[in-house]
């Protein structure tokens, strides 16, 4: 949340000269409530085909890597990797090429982020039907019981998952991201509260443009993660309206009512600083706050010295939490 709002600060500052009330931009599909989302049809027998089966979507685009032959003599069980806004899958790239030696490693990425064309998230609502196309992608596979991990955008896209009805999951680990962000900050927030700040926070994105919002000033706010972004992680940019649309939903959807329909282990691991003078330190307590309606007790994972790229920030730290989470020797 820190690079959030550090982010959100600094798209506020470049767009203040602009005359307010211009109406030249448009305005932010309106995110409904949580409770008032479609639900998702539980899959029949007939839904499922075989777990090779193709898979096409105008929202997301999915890369599978698997263990190679004779290479494990345990069942490989399915993992799926979902990065937060404006990364693709490469974010998880250390990740992913260590869990692929013993898991089938599923690497979700949204259009419109990176490098990637914009597809269906060009219009309208960007994180409820990029999670519907997850659960239709697991249904379509065919896999059972599959862990999700979600990184900020992603970590809200898997809570979604994970309290939706015909989406069984084994286990949940989300990073560094709160089913309400703003109650972070100030635990009496509403997305209401937020609409005014997170409207402007659109405009300046569409505002600034591709081009802009790809280079890498924009990864002020980032905290070790900026010096990653001289590579190929972190902070990619994309299609200023998909990113625009995800961050005003990502300030205003408040996914707490969700949390006590989640029936499988969750854990939190978020980054955390020692000292008291860090924000990381006093955010603390709020992550208890941001979960305390879940349904059974969140396992919290703070890692030290790290911002809100947890797994580039302390990778060897973030990888032993993914171990534990998946329960790996």
């Amino acid at each position: 949340m820190i690079s959030l709002l550090a982010l959100t600060s600094l798209m506020l500052t470049l767009v203040a000269p602009m005359a307010p009330g211009s109406g030249e931009l448009p305005a932010p599909a309106a995110a409904a409530p949580a409770r008032a989302e479609a639900p998702l049809v539980p899959a029949k027998p007939s839904d499922i085909t075989a777990p090779q089966s193709r898979f096409t979507s105008d929202r997301i685009v999915v890369e599978v890597r698997s263990p190679r032959p004779g290479t494990t003599d345990q069942p490989v069980r399915d993992v799926i990797l979902i990065p937060g806004l404006a990364s693709t899958a490469l974010v998880w790239e250390p990740v992913a090429e260590r869990l692929s030696r013993t898991h089938r490693v599923h690497l979700v990425s949204v259009r419109g982020f990176g490098e990637l064309a914009a597809g269906g998230n060009g219009q309208g609502l960007v994180a409820g039907p990029v999670a519907d196309e997850v659960a239709r992608y697991i249904r379509t596979r065919g896999l059972q019981n599959p862990a999700i991990i979600g990184h900020s955008m992603g970590g809200q896209i898997a809570l979604r998952l994970a309290s939706a009805p015909g989406v069984t999951l084994d286990r949940v680990m989300i990073v560094d991201a709160a089913p309400f962000f703003p109650s972070l900050i100030d635990d009496r927030a509403t997305g209401r509260d937020l609409e005014p700040i997170a409207v402007v926070a659109y405009q300046a994105v569409l505002f600034l443009g591709d081009e802009a919002l790809a280079r890498q000033p924009w990864a002020q706010g980032m905290g070790p993660t900026a010096g990653a972004l001289d590579s190929w992680v972190g902070w990619q940019g994309g299609d200023s309206r998909v990113l625009a649309q995800s961050l005003y939903e990502v300030m205003t959807v408040d996914l707490r009512p969700n949390l006590a329909r989640i029936d499988v282990p969750v854990t939190v691991v978020y980054g955390w600083s020692r000292r008291e003078d860090s924000p990381r330190y006093r955010l603390q307590l709020s992550w208890q706050q941001a979960y305390r309606g879940s349904r059974h007790p969140v396992r919290l994972v703070p890692i030290e010295g790290a911002e809100h790229m947890v797994m580039i920030d302390q990778p060897v730290r973030f990888m032993a939490a993914v171990d534990e989470f998946l329960g790996n020797p």
